[in-house]
Parts: C-alpha cells; structure tokens; sequence
C-alpha cells in the first residue's frame, strides 16, 4: 500500500491541521517540503496538486486533495476504523459540523489575523500591527464568548467527545497560546480548560515535534 503524501510547510497552521488528523489516526505518511520562500507553490509541479497555490496538498494512492479542512474529514471517514474516532454517528454528526463551520467562518479569521500578527511577524523580524491586533483581539473575544456558554454545555466543542471540530483549532491555538492573546483564553474559564485539555493531546504533542525536527 502506498504511502500517504503530504505537502507542505512547517509554519502553515493548514497544514498543521492535517498532520494532526494524521497522528490521531496513527497513519503513516512521507512529509514532502514546499518551499514557499522561492515560490514553488505557485509553480509546477505543484500547482498540478493545488491550483490555487496554496499549501497543504495530500495524497492517497490515485486520489489528490486540497484544503486541510477536506483532507482532514476524508482522513477521518476513510479511515474510521483507525486510532481516534473523529466524527460521529447520526444526528451528533450534525452539531459536530455546525462547529467544524463556525471554526472556519467565525474563528478562524479573527485567529489567523492574530497568529499572523502577534507569532509570525515577530517570527520574521516584523513589527505588529497594533490597530489589525486590537480589532480582532475584540472579535475573536466575542467568538470566543459564544465558546465560552457552548463549552458549559458538553466537553468539547461538538459534544462530549473529540472530534474534527476541536482538532480543527489546534495550530490557531497552539500558535496564540504563545503570544500576548493567550489572556482571551485564559479570561475565560471553560474555553481556558478546553484549550488545555485538546492541546495536551499526544497527537498534538507529536504534531509539534513533528515541527520542530524538520
């Protein structure tokens, strides 16, 4: 059976979401790096596994993926039987997606701008932008309010069991756990103890090492 491929870079917090998946799945894959500096994203051949340019891009067998959120719910479908179960039967699987959509509309914007502000600028010997930080700091606030009443509810996100709709916000919250934005997390108790609780995981713990080694 081939192995599965996944391309990519380091710093992407789209593909940290795949690697992630990966390691809770317990799958086997070869990372192949992409060099975003000199642009071999935007070439061939490359762009013959992602049109638009952008990394990650994955690769089971005949088949060829893009978009992290795709690849990770394909990942957790075709291979439900494997390691941690992802998504869940029924109804259930109905909330799980309302959140797996909330993380990519109305978190995942606010967050991005922040990890790009306050972790890879920095990063890159850039200063932050503190009016971009300030504007989103209040609107992931207010996402993270309606985390906050959502989480007194059920353990996790989409339930009381982990699945793709927390697994979705890991890179975002891993990177800001490191910066100044930590304090929307901590501020609020319930978020504080799930964002605790899903990046202790040791899929997680695996993926960042995963990081650090390359």
């Amino acid at each position: 059976m081939a192995v599965m491929k996944l391309y990519g870079s380091l710093l992407s917090t789209a593909m940290g979401r795949v690697v992630a998946c990966l390691y809770e799945k317990g799958l086997d894959f070869e990372f192949i790096p992409v060099d975003m500096k000199s642009g071999e994203h935007k070439k061939e051949p490359f762009l013959s596994l992602n049109p638009f340019g952008q990394v990650p891009a994955f690769v089971d067998g005949d088949l060829k993926l893009f978009e992290s959120r795709a690849i990770t719910q394909y990942i957790a479908h075709e291979y439900a039987d494997k390691g941690t179960p992802l998504v869940v039967p029924g109804k259930q699987m109905a909330i799980v997606s309302v959140w797996m959509e909330v993380e990519a509309h109305q978190y995942d914007q606010p967050a991005g701008k922040l990890v790009w502000e306050l972790g890879y600028k920095p990063h890159f010997g850039m200063q932050p932008d503190n009016a971009v930080v300030e504007e989103n700091e209040g609107k992931l606030g207010k996402v993270l309010d309606v985390y906050e009443a959502r989480l007194s509810q059920s353990k996790y996100i989409g339930g009381d069991t982990f699945t793709l709709a927390d697994l979705h916000h890991l890179p975002t919250l891993s990177y800001l756990m490191d910066t100044p934005a930590k304090k929307l997390i901590e501020s609020r108790p319930k978020v504080s103890a799930w964002v605790t609780d899903i990046t202790s995981r040791p899929a997680w713990c695996k993926a960042i090492e995963f990081r650090k080694q390359q």
